[in-house]
Order: C-alpha cells, then sequence, then structure tokens
C-alpha cells in the first residue's frame, strides 16, 4: 500500500532531507500500538529513547505510563487516545489529533509490530554505535587533555562494553562482516614537535644502542616519518647482528638499506644520528604514545562508516567493529608494556637546533672504552 507523508500540523518540512527509513518504522509501530494498545506487551525492551524522532518517543512514553483501555471500549470510543495525546503534548507540542489519526491508517498491518519494535532497537544501536566511536575520535584528537592516551583507551574500553552489550541483542547471521569500502587512515602527525621526538629518539638509541634491544615494545610502524622508521630497522639490524653502532655504522647500513636518496644526504643523516639528549626508552614512549592515538582515530573512522552505511546489520556491526578494535588492542598492549618496563627516565631536556654537521671529531687522545656487543 502506498505510505503518504503526513507531516506534524504546523511544520514545514520544505527544504529537509527526506525522512530515513526507520522514521516510517516508527510510523507504523506507533500506529500499530495506537489501534491494538494491548501490543505494548510484544515490544519487548523498547524504550522511549531508542526512538530517533522525539515526538515518537514522547508519544510512545505517553502509551506506557497511561492505563491500557478496555478492548471492546476502545473500538468505539477515543478516550485512550485523546488520554495519550494529552500525555505526550507538553514534550511533544506538534503532536495533534490528526496525526495520530493518520499513524494508525499507515499502519501496514498491526500484528507486525514486534518485528517493528526490534528494527527499531536495531537503528538505535546504529546510531549509538556511531556516537561511541566518535567520542573515541574527538578523545584521540583532543590536545588539551592532560592524560590523552589514558583517556583514549578508557574510551575504547567503553565501546568495547557496549559491543559486547549489544551481542546478546541481536542475532548472528552468515555474511558477519561488514561490505563497507573503508575510509583511507587519517595523516600522521608530522608536527615539528612529533618529528622532533623521533629524531632524538634515533639520535639517543644510536648513542645508547644497549637499550634497542630492550625496546621490543616499538616497530617501524610507529613512526609518523617513513625514513625515520627505516632508520629504527637499520638500528635494531645492527644490535640484533651484534656488530657497532654508532653514526657512521648506521649510515652505512642505510646506505645498503636504500635509506639513502637524493633528497637525504650523507652529511644530513650523521648530523640526526649526532645529536642526542635524554634517553631512548623517554623518546620511544612519546613515539608510540602518537602511534596509539593515530591508530585509535583510524578505529574510530572505520566503525563510523560502518554505521554510516544502512546495509550493514547489527551483527556486522558488531563483528566488524570488533575486528578494528583489535588492532587497536595490539598497540595498546605494546604501549602497556613500555610504561612499565622502561627504566626510569631523564628530565626531558629543552630542545634546540641541531648544530651543522662538522666532519668527525679530532682525534683523542685516549682510546675509548669499548663498548659490548649486544
Amino acid at each position: 500500500m502506498p505510505h503518504p507523508e503526513i507531516p506534524y500540523e504546523g511544520v514545514n518540512l520544505d527544504g529537509l532531507a527526506p525522512p530515513s527509513a526507520v522514521h516510517y518504522v516508527e510510523q507504523a509501530l506507533l500506529g500499530a500500538l495506537l489501534l491494538e494498545p494491548y501490543r505494548l506487551d510484544e515490544t519487548g525492551p523498547l524504550e522511549p529513547g531508542h526512538f530517533s524522532h522525539p515526538a515518537h518517543a514522547e508519544l510512545f512514553r505517553a502509551m506506557r505510563t497511561a492505563p491500557p483501555p478496555d478492548i471492546e471500549q476502545h473500538r468505539s470510543s477515543p478516550a485512550w487516545l485523546n488520554a495519550v495525546l494529552d500525555a505526550a503534548r507538553p514534550h511533544a507540542r506538534v503532536l495533534t489529533a490528526v496525526y495520530l489519526h493518520a499513524l494508525i491508517q499507515v499502519c501496514p498491518w498491526p500484528g507486525h509490530a514486534a518485528t517493528y519494535a526490534r528494527m527499531i532497537r536495531a537503528d538505535h544501536a546504529r546510531r549509538s554505535l556511531r556516537l561511541h566511536a566518535g567520542r573515541l575520535a574527538q578523545t584521540a584528537a583532543d590536545s588539551t587533555l592532560p592524560h590523552r592516551a589514558k583517556a583514549t583507551v578508557q574510551q575504547a574500553d567503553a565501546l568495547a562494553d557496549f559491543l559486547d552489550g549489544l551481542s546478546g541483542l541481536f542475532a548472528a547471521h552468515a555474511g558477519s562482516l561488514p561490505r563497507t569500502s573503508l575510509p583511507p587512515a587519517p595523516a600522521r602527525d608530522t608536527s615539528e614537535e612529533a618529528l622532533d621526538e623521533e629524531r632524538l629518539l634515533l639520535a639517543t638509541a644510536t648513542a645508547h644502542p644497549a637499550t634497542v634491544g630492550q625496546m621490543r615494545w616499538l616497530v617501524p610502524e610507529d613512526f609518523a616519518l617513513p625514513m625515520h622508521a627505516a632508520l629504527w630497522q637499520c638500528l635494531t639490524a645492527l644490535t640484533h647482528r651484534g656488530d657497532p653502532v654508532d653514526p657512521i655504522t648506521v649510515l652505512w647500513e642505510a646506505q645498503h638499506r636504500g635509506v639513502l636518496t637524493h633528497d637525504t644526504a650523507p652529511a644530513d643523516l650523521l648530523a640526526l644520528l649526532s645529536t642526542s639528549a635524554g634517553s631512548p626508552e623517554h623518546w620511544g614512549e612519546q613515539v608510540l604514545e602518537r602511534a596509539l592515538l593515530a591508530r585509535a582515530h583510524t578505529v574510530a573512522d572505520r566503525i563510523a562508516a560502518f554505521t554510516d552505511d544502512p546495509a550493514n546489520s547489527p551483527h556486522q556491526l558488531i563483528t566488524g567493529s570488533r575486528r578494528a578494535l583489535a588492532e587497536l588492542t595490539t598497540v595498546r598492549s605494546r604501549w602497556h608494556q613500555a610504561i612499565r618496563t622502561a627504566a626510569p627516565h631523564m628530565a626531558r631536556p629543552a630542545r634546540t637546533p641541531a648544530a651543522p654537521w662538522a666532519g668527525p671529531p679530532p682525534p683523542r687522545t685516549v682510546p675509548p672504552p669499548v663498548r659490548a656487543a649486544r
């Protein structure tokens, strides 16, 4: 049967976006309940807050609070409809008797009220998941938070708890993974502060190579700049083989790995590796924390894309979101390991511009101490 638009009295709908599918589902359910109020018992755990439209939520709330009418009397008297309207009108002035009667007319089948209620709960789950993903992205991007990484992890836990609660409400089915095209990952933070932390990590790790083997919680993917990630691979390769580590040996390893390009001169690389301050563990934690925040933002965007695709069922949203969160769990596990096992850090030094490379130092008057190969 055709489903005519039934705008609220006195409300101009010109220029508004077309109603979504759940709007018509809500109208069908409310029409079924207005026609046959005893079907309220068939709506299950449906709550007013599950409705997408505030007026529909207030109308449903009024139906639940108004005393149920006698079935035979309801067929011949509008007393219960008037009582429901009087209870809802103070909170939703757009509701009218005309709109209530129109809801009854557009309901295709009152016996499907339980199915309509499940549809409304499913759409509410999708919208709620979208809100959780938005909070995760907002927290990861909020540079004003004093403990942003910790707050981001807490938001991820809240999202995981929400998914656990949803899993018991919706049945599984075949084809559980979303087919939504994933959005590109947000750009990494390549501000001067972020790159400076990566440079200081590489320089201090070159000066103290014994700590590199203890920092297995840091991987090349954590770096924002690909060249810095490649240099970290050079350092870890040298320490793994037990080779001597200094700016010259790292430069040689970088040359063999194709890190040196026409944009990266050997002298610039030596200057980068020779300007150290602080401890490698401290700078490594800073780099890993930025990687954690970047991964959280990527996961939030991916879950938001799932919820924006109306083709995804609640089970697909749950499965896809859990898989996305698993990628964040991997990074946060390494972050927890870093903050638990790292040695006490030196005070963070003030950053000063790196001095230009002035060539090798003059000959020493005494032999340097022998550095134990790892």
